[in-house]
């Protein structure tokens, strides 16, 4: 008997059209481990890549980016919000009860429905009259079809979307300042060589000032040793200015412009020799922007299944139990007591294609966010496959200088043996120096090139790999 008038009623709803099949999920996704819940109850996988070089200046400045930074501020703030808009539709699965109270002052029309109160005939004290009354008010919507439930799913989805984001700008933040640190390491250890180069230029140029002024050389080999002089001037100044624009750029991120960063040299990470066994799809999964796309997947998806539940009738339960009075003295007596119960049905018929719409437009958001986790992913794969390439091609540039300066050693000590023997100069040995040096800066460069790309790689692979030589 019941199920006759519910199927007419359903069959009254607004129809709604086919949207057509949803975009599909590219293959990687099924290698990706979505366990976001526990992940962030502890902790995004090795987050804290950066303090395995064990360097106390570089751990600092990401704690201070990540403590003071705007972007972070915005990222908290974001979640904040979504946290709210999640607890304010997980409030509309739940029943209200309000209490009000209110006191009318009127004066009756003797023209209307209430005329025979509007004189003192029969007994009335009219015309003016207090009306008041209080009580409590219930409502329920009972939600069969779902619809409120899956907007709650859809805001969860956001605040885990949300809290991924976090996690992807503290990434992002990290490898910024990890990248910047090391390059202002590398210009600070490449200044010391320069020094050391200029220290043996001078000697040459000392020498061959002292054989010129006794005619042994010509003018022109000084000239061509004060040139190489000012050459050596300029790359130290540029060197400079490097690192004074890396210190400006560190202090933008650290968010610590009224104070010095007051930097101190330290040692570049050693190169390793070997890449990872295993740089597959699972490495993936501790990507946070992947996740987040993931989950704004899982949001969009509830949100149509929202707009869906929309189509059928809502059914709501209200009841009050309240005092009412025409006058304020018999406001309190039981007999101004009233109660009611009341179950109402709204049933969308005709809204000129607005529920279709709002379903359009739920579908359109779910396709465009697989679209958008499906660009993230190859954008990703690529990226590590990138950034993999990177590593492997500096570190046999790094092993192939290594040996150009174990030669370019060679001749050195070949030189100081000859000074010792008395066969050469003091300068000789200087000049027979500066190529070993130049080397020197060269793979210095080569190292700072590779901890910049080791770094990028950590950072393409969401901060759950890193390979440092400490």
């Amino acid at each position: 008997m019941i199920g006759l008038p519910l199927a007419a009623v359903l069959s009254g709803c607004a129809p709604s059209h086919d949207t057509g099949a949803p975009l599909q999920q590219q293959l990687p996704a099924s290698h990706v481990d979505n366990t976001l819940p526990v992940a962030l109850q502890n902790g995004w996988p090795q987050s804290n890549w950066w303090q395995d070089y064990h360097d106390p200046q570089l751990n600092k400045l990401i704690s201070s980016a990540i403590s003071n930074a705007p972007d972070m501020q915005v990222a908290k703030q974001r979640i904040r919000l979504a946290e709210a808009q999640a607890q304010m539709a997980q409030s509309q699965l739940g029943p209200e009860l309000d209490f009000g109270g209110n006191i009318e002052r009127q004066k009756m029309s003797a023209e209307g429905l209430m005329g025979p109160f509007a004189t003192d005939e029969g007994g009335n004290t009219g015309p003016w009259y207090t009306n008041g009354t209080f009580g409590l008010t219930a409502n329920w919507d009972l939600d069969l079809w779902g619809k409120n439930r899956a907007l709650v799913q859809s805001r969860i989805g956001e605040v885990k979307a949300r809290a991924a984001e976090l996690a992807q700008t503290q990434q992002i933040l990290a490898s910024s300042v990890a990248r910047l640190y090391w390059q202002w390491q590398t210009e600070a250890a490449v200044k010391q060589v320069l020094t050391q180069v200029k220290a043996e230029q001078n000697n040459v140029v000392s020498v061959d000032t002292a054989l010129y002024q006794r005619g042994i050389t010509s003018s022109v080999e000084g000239v061509e040793n004060d040139i190489n002089v000012s050459k050596t001037d300029q790359q130290l100044t540029e060197v400079a200015g490097n690192m004074k624009e890396i210190e400006a750029r560190l202090m933008a991120l650290t968010n610590s412009q009224g104070s010095s960063l007051s930097l101190q040299p330290s040692a570049l990470p050693a190169v390793k020799n070997q890449m990872p066994a295993t740089l597959g799809y699972e490495l993936l999964a501790r990507r946070p922007d992947l996740q987040e796309a993931h989950w704004y997947i899982q949001s969009s998806m509830s949100e149509v299944d929202a707009a869906k539940a929309a189509f059928y009738p809502d059914i709501n339960l209200m009841a009050f139990l309240q005092q009412d009075a025409l006058h304020l003295s018999d406001l309190f007596r039981h007999s101004a007591n009233q109660m009611g119960i009341t179950a109402g049905l709204t049933l969308p018929i005709f809204d000129s294609g607005r529920l279709n719409a709002n379903l359009d437009i739920a579908d359109a958001q779910r396709d465009l966010s697989v679209a958008n986790y499906n660009k993230a992913v190859v954008d990703a794969v690529n990226q590590v496959a990138k950034n993999a390439s990177q590593v492997e091609t500096l570190m046999e540039k790094n092993q192939q200088q290594q040996q150009v300066i174990k030669d370019a050693d060679r001749v050195v000590q070949q030189a100081q043996a000859r000074l010792s023997a008395g066969i050469i100069s003091g300068s000789q040995v200087s000049l027979a120096k500066l190529p070993s040096l130049q080397e020197q800066i060269g793979a210095l460069r080569l190292q700072g090139q590779w901890v910049d790309a080791s770094i990028q790689l950590t950072s393409s692979l969401g901060g759950g790999y890193h390979y440092t030589g400490k």
